[in-house]
């Protein structure tokens, strides 16, 4: 019962993730460190950023199957792992990536138990 409340927690964070970068895609410079270049860049953020972690929180939620939210955690640890390694080939270890980073293994590990 607690893991299935984390669980929830992590598809809906991913879900408001999402939301964020959708209708704000300029504020997340200050956190991601990514600068929206003109309209291209914009729609980029809104589409990957946005878009994506809707579509796959919400799938998480509306297909309720046993693999839908291990499905969503092969993801953020998928996300972890190229976080890890880049951080160190890149020379980009910063408080922002490390939350991050953590963020990620956390949601992962609890939404693929």
């Amino acid at each position: 019962m607690f893991l299935n409340i984390l669980q929830i927690i992590g598809v809906i964070g991913t879900i408001l993730t999402g939301l964020f970068s959708l209708v704000a895609p300029t504020k997340i410079e200050s956190f991601t460190g990514i600068r929206p270049i003109g309209g291209r860049g914009i729609t980029e953020i809104r589409s990957i950023f946005g878009a994506l972690f809707i579509g796959l929180g919400v799938a998480a939620f509306l297909l309720d199957t046993s693999v839908a939210y291990p499905m969503l955690g092969i993801m953020y640890l998928a996300i972890a792992a190229v976080r890890a390694v880049s951080m160190f080939t890149d020379k980009s270890v910063e408080q922002s990536n490390i939350i991050s980073l953590v963020v990620e293994i956390i949601f992962g590990v609890i939404l693929v138990l």
